[in-house]
């Protein structure tokens, strides 16, 4: 296979599979494997009370009915500059935040709600890494007992030396060599990619269907992340997981992505393939996203959009179309009154090419 070129002229780091052969969960045979997605998140809502004066009341709107869906083997990447509420999005997935409304659809079964029992299936079947792998981790604990811990939480593995032989094959599998060397070491004297390798063998160890990674290569270096990456790829091609992926990098969403949302103030904006999205952008807010990628000639400035304005704050959601205070397009058009007055739906979702704009190509 020939390595991708990004669209900027670049050559992406990793090579992007496609259409991967769903493999069916640990122990499960192939008619296990039930038809449709294997998560469906319909209009979910995440709130929080905000944090100024005692007796406030004003709600922060994180995520502000978003629906999408996310097959067995697929990886979907969640972009959007910060604060846009990305991360609250996956929390409420993974049930560490709690959705105000909507519905959230786990192998078809209701979880938006879910406790106890229900909740600690769930713990194994969703699994989570972080942004911080250092803050992720104890530093009390070995490398191998950080991993083993999982597998003793859940009452898994069998006896003490089935859990050994489980714990190196995890973290064989996400390239830390010499396993058994490695194993003996804490989490400060691991390199970055080491510990972020370590939570995901954490997390792998479990066999989950669903792996979560919120922004887990934005705190390493470039050299480090290709390599992260691959972990999560070849994680995919042998387990046949799904992967719900949250970055602010469009490159990013580009190389390793199937399908890419983009999110704005606590809405998703525009769907499409990771091509589709860089190409030919629809939503105005995409168009500045893709814009600022960078391209290799030094010094190349022209075609940046820079949006201006505030940033997002999910505190004082604008009336109308949330991004028309910094959309080019409402400026171009002379402000029409249909941007202030009426939000735009996501539209085309049948189709997987979705846009939430009322001027956008084929929307006006």
């Amino acid at each position: 296979m020939n390595t991708p070129q990004h669209p900027s002229g670049t050559a992406a780091p990793v090579p992007k599979p496609r259409d991967p052969e769903p493999l069916p969960a640990s122990g499960a045979g192939p008619a296990a494997v039930p038809d449709g997605p294997l998560l469906e998140v319909t209009d979910l809502a995440v709130t929080y009370r905000s944090r100024r004066g005692r007796r406030s009341r004003r709600l922060v709107r994180a995520v502000d009915g978003v629906s999408f869906a996310l097959g067995r083997g697929e990886i979907l990447a969640l972009v959007g500059e910060s604060g846009c509420g990305k991360t609250s999005i996956v929390r409420a997935i993974a049930r560490l935040e709690e959705a105000r409304a909507g519905q959230i659809l786990f192998h078809g079964r209701n979880i938006t709600h879910a406790r106890r029992r229900a909740l600690r299936q769930l713990r194994r079947e969703i699994q989570v890494v972080f942004q911080d792998p250092f803050e992720s981790l104890d530093p009390r604990l070995t490398a191998f007992d950080t991993v083993e811990e999982s597998l003793l939480v859940h009452r898994l593995g069998g006896d003490t030396r089935q859990r050994r032989e489980q714990v190196l094959d995890a973290m064989r599998q996400v390239g830390l060599h010499p396993a058994a060397e490695i194993a003996r070491r804490y989490p400060h004297q691991m390199s970055g990619g080491q510990r972020q390798r370590l939570v995901i063998a954490g997390a792998m160890v479990l066999r989950p269907e669903l792996l979560i990674a919120d922004e887990p290569v934005s705190m390493l270096d470039v050299s480090l992340r290709a390599g992260v990456l691959r972990v999560m790829m070849d994680l995919r091609e042998s387990q046949g997981i799904s992967i719900l992926f949250v970055t602010h990098d469009l490159s990013l969403a580009w190389v390793l992505a199937d399908r890419v949302a983009v999110v704005y103030l606590g809405r998703i904006v525009e769907v499409g393939t990771p091509d589709e999205i860089i190409k030919s952008p629809l939503h105005p807010y995409t168009r500045a996203l893709v814009s600022v990628i960078p391209v290799p000639e030094a010094g190349r400035r022209d075609g940046r959009i820079l949006l201006s304005g505030e940033a997002p704050n999910a505190a004082h959601v604008p009336e109308g179309c949330r991004f028309h205070p910094r959309c080019p397009l409402y400026r171009e058009l002379g402000e029409p009154a249909r941007c202030r007055t009426a939000d735009p739906a996501l539209t085309g979702q049948a189709t997987g090419r979705a846009v939430a704009c009322h001027f956008a190509k084929g929307q006006s």
